[in-house]
């Protein structure tokens, strides 16, 4: 049985058709990439996974247990946590600060009166576990709004992770790098991924990040699946070619 699973998810907004009926299995170990154009219904699709907006028709499951009609805090608790396009950060927090707000954001039971001191602990440990494995420990105790912006993009990779997540959406975490900071969060995030244990989700427009980290790609155009596969069977596929990718391949 897949990790995730996406059946006939449809959002109107008004006439106009945003995610047009995608049905999509991701299997849990795997790394799948979204792409499309501007505008193909990527990040709405993350929002819908995740219960920031709502569907028109279909179905999310995780694990088995649906997730449509859930609120946002009640999915993540499920085992879920995303980055986001734009830089979420409490600035005047240090780097460390927002690892562990996120990890106790994650937690059931994180505003318990008895007990509160032992799972804030465990959440100081999992942030610090988390920035370890982005390369972020160094600058653990500096201000979020005095990173450099590459590594503001990866303190929200870290706060997910200190989330403990099933599954991780990652939705364009290149996006505003240099050339210079887009190789070092792929050599990061390559790192991260390549003992196989981690399930991902991810929105990219850079086709060489795409190339670089997925194993699967789900091409969306208008809203709708148009094709499905490997990296390889992704780059000849001529409906591709002609909708997105253009001469990339």
């Amino acid at each position: 049985m897949a990790l995730l699973e996406i059946d006939e998810l449809t959002r109107r907004f008004g006439g106009i058709v945003a995610v047009d009926r995608v049905t999509m299995r991701v299997a849990e170990g795997e790394v799948r990439a979204v792409i499309g154009p501007n505008g193909a219904g990527k990040s709405t699709l993350f929002n819908l996974i995740t219960g920031v907006i709502k569907p028109s028709q279909g179905v999310v499951r995780f694990a088995g247990q649906r997730l449509t009609g859930l609120p946002t805090p009640r999915i993540c608790q499920h085992g879920i946590a995303r980055t986001f396009q734009l830089t979420a950060l409490f600035p005047e927090m240090t780097a460390r600060e927002n690892a562990r707000l996120a990890a106790q954001a994650g937690e059931h039971r994180r505003w318990l009166f008895v007990g509160g001191s032992a799972l804030f602990a465990d959440a100081g440990r999992r942030a610090d576990t988390a920035l370890e494995r982005l390369g972020l420990a160094p600058i653990a105790n500096r201000p979020a709004g005095l990173l450099s912006h590459g590594d503001q993009r990866l303190l929200e990779v870290a706060m997910a992770l200190a989330q403990n997540p099933r599954l991780l959406l990652l939705d364009e975490p290149t996006q505003g790098l240099s050339v210079e900071e887009t190789a070092r969060a792929v050599e990061t995030l390559s790192g991260l991924l390549a003992d196989g244990g981690m399930t991902v989700l991810l929105v990219e427009h850079d086709m060489e990040v795409v190339f670089s980290l997925a194993n699967k790609i789900t091409v969306l155009h208008r809203g709708a699946v148009i094709a499905d596969g490997t990296p390889q069977a992704i780059k000849n596929d001529a409906e591709v070619q002609r909708a997105y990718l253009g001469g990339f391949a």
